[in-house]
């Protein structure tokens, strides 16, 4: 019989090399690697060892935290009502005006508590027309004196907002009347039918209030340079021109004419462009 050759291996022998402690060999990685090898490579280039099982190392977080919302948004906010403020304020300096209107002296064109726009263009650089609605100061003392209003926790406010163009002034202390004549206009009430006349022409005044026919109040003025006549259009309850003779011959200087009233802002079933009524005066010969 041929001899078999074959040997049954025998156990590695304790503390022999290649054997664990209880005897058994180290487990191998591919490429003939032990475990053991892999540890000591990445200890040897620096490379941290992994983590625990179980467990991963955090980052730091370098950005920063975003901005809330409630911010963001009270920016935006402020942002835009400084915009507003900034438009309103150069609007109302140098294009157009809220007044607020008191009084009946301008019915039915014009009723109490009407808010209207004046443009601040007119007179200059544009200059008057007759039978423009025009806002103008009392620096004559046509208004009777009115007694200051103790100021209230928020008078500042409605102070701020009016200086700014956002309300409209109601300090009182500003007329609004229709232009009847200008520099030079030779004007006379009435003729034999009851008319007025601007330089002999008689005028058929269609914007008077026509709820009460208006009284006859005679006169007979020329307007002088830089000066103009006004009347209301609510004649029997309008101290105008007429009321004002013995006062600067009741004319109104130029230099205190805010404005031409534009628009009504205020109601809103009263919002409308204000009529000169050209046609009124379009036979009026010029004047002086």
């Amino acid at each position: 019989m041929p001899e078999n050759n074959a040997r049954t291996p025998e156990p590695p022998r304790e503390g022999a090399p290649g054997a664990d402690a209880d005897g058994m060999s180290p487990s191998t990685i591919s490429g003939g690697m032990t475990s053991d090898d892999v540890i000591a490579d990445d200890v040897a280039d620096g490379s941290p060892s992994a983590p625990p099982s179980g467990r991963r190392s955090a980052a730091p977080n370098t950005e920063p935290a975003a901005p809330s919302q409630l911010f963001v948004w009270l920016k935006e906010v402020a942002t835009v009502v400084v915009i507003a403020v900034v438009l309103s304020f150069l609007i109302k300096t140098f294009l157009f005006r809220a007044f607020y209107i008191p009084s009946e002296s301008m019915v039915s064109t014009l009723d109490v508590n009407d808010r209207i726009f004046v443009n601040l263009l007119v007179p200059e650089p544009f200059s008057l027309s007759r039978g423009d609605v025009v806002v103008f100061r009392d620096t004559k003392g046509w208004l009777s004196t009115v007694p200051d209003e103790p100021n209230g926790p928020f008078t500042w406010v409605q102070d701020g907002l009016t200086f700014v163009g956002l309300l409209p002034d109601n300090s009182e202390q500003h007329l609004v009347k229709r232009v009847i004549g200008l520099p030079g206009d030779k004007v006379i009430c009435c003729d034999d039918g009851g008319k007025l006349t601007i330089n002999g022409s008689p005028v058929d005044e269609t914007y008077i209030n026509g709820a009460e026919e208006p009284q006859i109040r005679a006169f007979d003025v020329v307007v002088p340079e830089g000066k103009i006549w006004v009347m209301g259009d609510n004649r029997n309850h309008s101290a105008d021109s007429r009321s004002h003779l013995e006062s600067n011959g009741g004319f109104v200087d130029l230099v205190d004419v805010e404005g031409k009233a534009a628009v009504i802002a205020w109601p809103l079933n009263r919002i409308t462009v204000l009529d000169n009524y050209p046609a009124v005066f379009q036979n009026v010969p010029a004047g002086g």
